[in-house]
């Protein structure tokens, strides 16, 4: 298992070595062929995930959401009260409850600063905006092919962002 510290962001994928993405597509193709085969399972059944927003639902959302729980996990969405202004204490006493309450976080429209503080504390694999159309899995999805749609294939590198990450 990576470093549970480490925040996946827009600025950190795509550092992934060229093994590291050859590893995240091909679990990404055996999702992609499970799925077309009908045979997706419930690789996350029992893990809690989190889902801090700033904005209302969106496509972004609605992807990590969609991602996880075919897989089976829970979801749970949040808005944060936290800021960069807020102390650090409040910080880490917020990171160290959401890392005791899932075992893995997604932010989206959360300042980057906030997220790598909150990764600090939370001891879980926190992600910065994975689902979102700026983020790096985004390109990785074209390197799926065209067998399924754009949409479909985001799906699938997330899904193995999160079975790579807490799976």
């Amino acid at each position: 298992m990576p470093p549970s510290n480490i925040v996946r962001s827009p600025e950190v994928e795509p550092q992934l070595s060229p093994l590291g993405v050859a590893s995240l597509l091909s679990r990404a193709r055996i999702l992609q062929r499970a799925a077309l085969g009908g045979t997706t399972r419930p690789l996350l059944r029992g893990k809690n995930l989190g889902l801090l927003c700033e904005a209302q639902p969106d496509e972004a959302q609605a992807l990590f959401r969609r991602a996880a729980e075919e897989l089976g996990a829970h979801v749970a969405v949040m808005r944060s009260s936290l800021s960069p202004a807020s102390s650090p204490q409040e910080v880490q006493h917020t990171a160290r409850m959401l890392g005791r309450l899932y075992e893995a976080m997604e932010c989206q429209g959360v300042d980057p600063v906030l997220v790598q503080r909150i990764a600090e504390h939370a001891g879980i694999p926190v992600f910065d905006g994975a689902a979102t159309r700026a983020h790096a899995a985004d390109r990785l999805a074209e390197m799926l092919g065209d067998t399924t749609s754009r949409a479909d294939n985001r799906r699938f590198i997330l899904q193995a962002m999160l079975l790579e990450a807490i799976g």
